[in-house]
């Protein structure tokens, strides 16, 4: 009598080699992402190890892998383990990298008054929330606002090592001069080479620890800080803030040039203050003009990540040190903020993959 053949693992990879990652364009074998491949008689279980935490597409790579192994000849029941391992970021020998810390990102703007660290906060936050370890840096050292946004504001210690210890705030390790100069709210009146100095010392001899993503606020424009960063620290990325009218996307044209021309690479453009939704009648209102960041992305060929509209409560939140990521974790703009950081988080792992390739 035919016996039929059993399944086992190497049937069980060859299943899986037909499933996709639909950011990095390879199947998740030759990706290295399946692991522990068990099989108990009808039952399959493994492991599927992403590239991020955040990853937009981890239900669909669930779904397609579950879906191909139980195609298999008397396989019943499918068990997957979805984890992550954050791969490390492009390495330059003529920079000093920070021990620990696998992805730099640059949240920048062109101009002031974009709502740029609050992107920012969120963002590191949104990360925060898949699971991923963060660490946020206030560079905005004459208008430092992370110590008001994350609700902390006291100074940190130093360990054995003398090296500055960050504080933390929902699970997100932060360093800010604010920690460092009180709460007098007198101005700061430094020239650039202090700056750079201080943003230095921020970056390495700040005991970060283990990172997945450090967030970095930078200063508006483009100047010493920017330019201290680039230089300091192998960034993997740079993140665009605007809002949609003409002034705000010709400044945000300008930090856009200035990352290329330093080799740094634009994850996207984020639009924020976009519109303006009544809470009463629901209309929408495009308070300054429209599609201007979309637009823009486009003619620049950069990605576009997305709409952040205005909204008192992600106001309040920030004045109150309680983000709307943390303080409204289902409303639609945290979801938009987490959108946007899975969405950077795919494009910072197929960074990373193209640096591996390359070697």
């Amino acid at each position: 009598m035919f016996k039929r053949r059993e399944v086992d693992s190497a049937n069980v990879l060859q299943a899986l080699g037909k499933v996709i990652d639909p950011d990095l364009k390879r199947d998740i074998v030759s990706l290295n992402m399946v692991k522990d491949v068990e099989v108990n008689k009808s039952k399959v279980s493994f492991t599927i190890e992403l590239t991020t935490p955040a990853c937009p597409m981890k239900e669909k790579i669930r779904e397609e892998a579950e879906s191909a192994v139980k195609e298999l000849p008397g396989v019943e029941a499918v068990e997957i383990n979805m984890t992550s391992n954050v791969k490390q970021g492009r390495l330059f020998s003529d920079k000093k990298t920070i021990e620990g810390v696998k992805h730099i990102i640059a949240v920048a703007s062109g101009k002031g008054g974009v709502g740029k660290s609050t992107v920012a906060v969120n963002l590191a936050l949104a990360l925060e929330e898949t699971g991923a370890s963060v660490g946020l840096m206030d560079s905005d050292i004459y208008g430092p606002s992370v110590p008001t946004m994350m609700g902390v504001n006291y100074k940190p210690g130093v360990n054995e090592d003398k090296r500055i210890m960050p504080l933390s705030s929902n699970g997100v390790k932060l360093m800010s001069i604010g920690f460092l100069l009180g709460d007098d709210g007198g101005p700061i009146i430094w020239r650039g080479p202090l700056i750079s100095q201080v943003i230095r010392q921020f970056l390495h001899d700040v005991d970060w620890g283990r990172l997945d993503y450090l967030v970095i606020d930078l200063p508006p424009g483009t100047g010493d800080a920017q330019l201290t960063l680039c230089q300091a620290v192998p960034l993997t990325g740079a993140v665009i803030v605007t809002t949609p009218q003409d002034v705000a996307l010709l400044d945000a044209r300008k930090g856009l040039q200035m990352f290329q021309q330093v080799k740094v690479p634009v994850l996207g453009i984020i639009e924020n203050m976009s519109y303006f939704v009544c809470g009463h009648c629901s209309q929408r209102t495009d308070i300054f003009s429209a599609g201007g960041g979309r637009r823009t992305a486009e003619e620049m060929e950069i990605p576009f990540l997305g709409e952040i509209p205005i909204d008192p409560v992600i106001c309040v939140g920030g004045d109150d040190g309680k983000p709307i990521v943390k303080a409204h974790p289902e409303s639609p703009q945290t979801k938009r903020f987490k959108g946007i950081a899975g969405d950077m988080a795919a494009r910072l792992s197929i960074l990373a993959l193209a640096g591996a390739d390359a070697v």
